[in-house]
């Protein structure tokens, strides 16, 4: 691997964590992420020569923190007003604790999730933030436009400075009051990991592995029941990630996977996550997902699947948690149980409604049906529009392919 491959790699690996941590330090996300590329194009310079660091997490945010103050002196000449700024951070400027880099993003995710902030924003923000998202792949996933978008990052952002938001993770009853935001934005960062919204690759393990790990933490602070069904949610359906692609980086749907592949240690600790947290009673909404997905990977081949016990837990998750989404997840869950006619009058109701017709897995599922009832000519339209509405190549891949088969 080239060095210049090795930096790419520590981009991908490390950007958001270093971002995380010079925003604590720096108290500025404009001028943190600034300092990021400025130390990031400084590796570029120096690394080929150099060597990678010992640590290059620590020297990027050593590096970035030094160039902010550097480029803070230069607008200095200009604006006495910050000599101040400089003073302070060069009086911050101490060695730095792992432990506390560790957990900047964590930080982050809590500053993020202020109630101060409006939700739309918060959910940007982040995906923006922790996740490297551009503004047009957030758009993508809001269904909303490019401009939006930045303008709610750039009125957060405005919020956090001008509220003077701390950035900290909050303490008893503050804690608490902001886990949902907390858990939406952790479901949300693993979810683009697990199946990204666009790009070559459909994993990101570099995310799904961050979330898990601030999951984990996340249940140390607060052991909730949700936190803790989130977390065994993640934990199950990581535990399939070796066998969702195969040799050539094509899709493999759950129903042809070799589950021999699955991962046995993150299925056991899954389930006993939430063990934990079905013992504490009342489950939400992420206990429920964690629960349909314990139930999956109980079965040792796809057509040993309890897909009434499935509908089921669909039936109490669209009571407590309603959405289209869910709605169409528990229509396929019923064209499993009770036929695929069943289960296409589900999803051509919603499509009628009005629901999910920008959504390509909608699309996806009733193609799929629509081929298992024996109609292929309406199948292929199907097909034609969900390949239509997606931006991930796999998945472009898997559906071309299903269009070929009818």
């Amino acid at each position: 691997m080239t060095i210049e491959s090795q930096i790419a790699q520590c981009y991908r690996q490390e950007s958001r964590r270093v971002l995380a941590t010079l925003i604590r330090l720096l108290g500025d996300f404009d001028l943190a992420e600034e300092a990021l590329h400025e130390a990031f194009s400084a590796a570029l310079a120096q690394w080929p020569e150099q060597g990678l660091p010992d640590n290059p997490r620590a020297w990027l945010v050593s590096t970035g923190r030094f160039k902010a103050i550097d480029q803070l002196r230069r607008r200095a000449r200009f604006d006495n007003a910050q000599a101040e700024l400089i003073a302070e951070l060069e009086e911050r400027q101490q060695p730095l604790d792992p432990q506390g880099i560790e957990d900047d993003r964590l930080r982050l995710i809590f500053t993020c999730c202020h109630p101060a902030l409006a939700p739309e924003a918060r959910l940007a923000l982040t995906l923006r933030e922790l996740c490297d998202l551009s503004t047009e792949e957030i758009a993508r996933a809001f269904l909303t436009s490019a401009p939006t978008v930045a303008q709610r990052i750039v009125r957060a952002k405005a919020k956090i400075r001008d509220a003077a938001i701390p950035y900290e993770v909050p303490q008893g009853p503050m804690l608490a009051e902001r886990l949902d935001g907390v858990l939406a934005v952790l479901y949300l960062l693993y979810n683009e990991g697990y199946s990204a919204s666009g790009g070559e690759a459909l994993l990101r393990q570099d995310l799904s592995g961050e979330a898990i790990r601030l999951g984990r933490l996340l249940c140390q602070l607060l052991p909730h029941p949700e936190a803790k069904g989130l977390l065994a949610l993640m934990l199950l359906q990581d535990a399939r990630r070796p066998a969702r692609v195969d040799e050539a980086g094509d899709l493999v749907t759950l129903e042809h996977q070799d589950r021999s592949r699955w991962l046995p240690a993150l299925v056991a600790e899954g389930d006993q996550w939430l063990t934990q947290a079905l013992a504490q009673g009342n489950p939400g909404p992420y206990c429920l997902q964690g629960a349909i997905a314990a139930v999956h990977s109980l079965a040792p081949r796809y057509q040993d699947t309890d897909w009434p016990q499935i509908l089921g837990l669909y039936d109490h998750l669209l009571r407590c948690h309603p959405s289209p989404v869910v709605a169409l997840n528990r229509a396929v869950a019923l064209a499993m149980a009770q036929g695929p006619a069943a289960g296409l009058a589900e999803i051509e109701a919603l499509l009628a409604a009005g629901y999910l017709k920008d959504y390509h897995l909608a699309h996806a599922a009733r193609a799929d049906l629509l081929r298992r009832l024996g109609r292929p000519q309406e199948a292929r339209q199907a097909y034609r529009q969900a390949l239509a509405l997606t931006g991930q190549d796999q998945e472009k891949r898997f559906i071309q392919r299903q269009l070929a088969s009818c």
